[in-house]
């Protein structure tokens, strides 16, 4: 599967704000988010290393207590068990990239 046409995704409703659709390589998850102005996020962390990059608007993300609002240009990385939650500052389009798989996004 070299190559994969978002538009052939199904989109998931993960939550109030919250749809996604999901990419699977051999390592790596990949969640493609939209997410409404005021979405949160709550605190949690899992095994996965886990890449966020804002592509549209502004999410105020915080890791280990330090908060940073992310937009296009600013990302942000989260090491593996860290506990990390965050807010929608605007509508926003969020690339998540994690490592290993998440099998429970499958």
């Amino acid at each position: 599967m070299p190559f994969v046409d978002l538009d052939g995704v199904e989109v998931r409703d993960l939550g109030p704000g919250w749809t996604v659709q999901f990419v699977h390589s051999e390592r790596m998850t990949f969640a493609y988010w939209q997410i409404e102005p005021g979405a949160e996020l709550p605190g949690h962390a899992h095994p996965h290393e886990q890449v966020a990059t804002v592509m549209e608007g502004e999410f105020e993300l915080t890791i280990d207590g330090e908060m940073q609002v992310i937009k296009p240009g600013v990302v942000g990385v989260i090491p593996p068990n860290a506990t990390h939650s965050g807010k929608a500052r605007t509508a926003c389009r969020i690339l998540d990239v994690f490592c290993p798989i998440r099998e429970d996004y499958r």
